[in-house]
């Protein structure tokens, strides 16, 4: 049986995509500033320290984390280490376009994964569900006119977002699944600062291979700064929160298709700094992809 869809669970599931887009576009702004990994690394080690004076206890020897701590540390590869790096990296190596189009495969890798690995049971609803939620994201890569998908060409870059898509479907997936303590799943920022202590390890050895193996560099300013306090404040301490406790009510293959929010407020941020207003199209794709919640929520 589908899981039903309250006003407040929407609520939470339709705020991450906001904010996950906003990163795109930021992260996109300051790809001559920072390299990805990097940026990555330095976003969650302030998170860290926002987190910690909320949930400390949570890195006590006796909270209950550690005899979990394999869950923690993939939960943290997932969701902290591999999906923000690969898509900071994504900016750097393919079009946003390509980005856009790629990424919205996710309410498929959802139902795909479920059904593999979860024993979830697929329903004819969910799979028009998702054919809807891309169809809003196609029209949007179109701006309206067809033809201007038969023109996209997907580059080696694009392995990038696709690997992050499959780990943030995983990702939720295993959110889904409890199998840490009540006490560190009841409180929220206990449970993302478990994860974020073992996806700086993670992402810290991305970051130090990323200067190993490349020509990384810095540039340091106000700009820089007030990008990693809004990334870390806004996409990810916010965003995982809301995530997280709309896909525990909602179901992950049902949050799947509010991931496809993200490209059409993507678009429209764009348009806005851009000084143009929003495209007849733009309100054709908002409605092809709320509609595609809806039917995936019917009962």
């Amino acid at each position: 049986m589908a899981p039903s869809l309250t006003l407040r669970t929407a609520a939470l599931l339709t705020l991450p995509p906001l904010l996950w887009a906003s990163n795109a576009v930021i992260g996109r702004m300051v790809v001559e500033l920072v390299p990805p990994a990097t940026l990555n690394f330095l976003r969650w080690l302030l998170a860290f320290f926002i987190l910690l004076p909320m949930a400390g206890w949570v890195l006590r020897p006796g909270s209950g984390l550690w005899p979990h701590w394999r869950r923690f540390a993939v939960l943290g590869l997932l969701g902290v280490g591999l999906y923000n790096a690969l898509q900071y990296l994504a900016l750097h190596t393919s079009t946003p376009l390509n980005v856009t189009l790629v990424a919205s495969s996710m309410p498929l890798w959802m139902l795909a994964l479920g059904r593999l690995f979860f024993a979830t049971r697929v329903t004819r609803a969910q799979l028009l569900g998702a054919l809807l939620s891309m169809a809003g994201v196609a029209v949007v890569l179109a701006r309206g006119d067809l033809a201007n998908l038969a023109r996209l060409r997907l580059v080696p870059g694009d392995v990038y977002i696709l690997a992050a898509t499959l780990a943030w479907a995983l990702y939720s997936w295993l959110l889904a699944r409890p199998a840490e303590p009540a006490a560190i799943r009841a409180d929220w920022a206990a449970f993302l600062l478990a994860q974020v202590t073992f996806g700086l390890g993670w992402s810290g050895l991305l970051a130090g291979s990323e200067w190993l193996l490349t020509d990384a560099h810095i540039r340091w300013g106000w700009p820089l700064a007030g990008t990693l306090v809004f990334v870390a404040c806004g996409p990810a301490v916010l965003a995982y929160r809301c995530w997280g406790l709309g896909v525990q009510r909602a179901g992950p293959a049902l949050a799947g298709f509010f991931s496809n929010l993200t490209p059409v407020f993507a678009a429209l941020m764009s348009a806005l700094l851009l000084n143009e207003a929003p495209r007849p199209y733009h309100a054709l794709a908002f409605g092809l992809i709320v509609l595609s919640i809806w039917v995936s929520s019917r009962r």
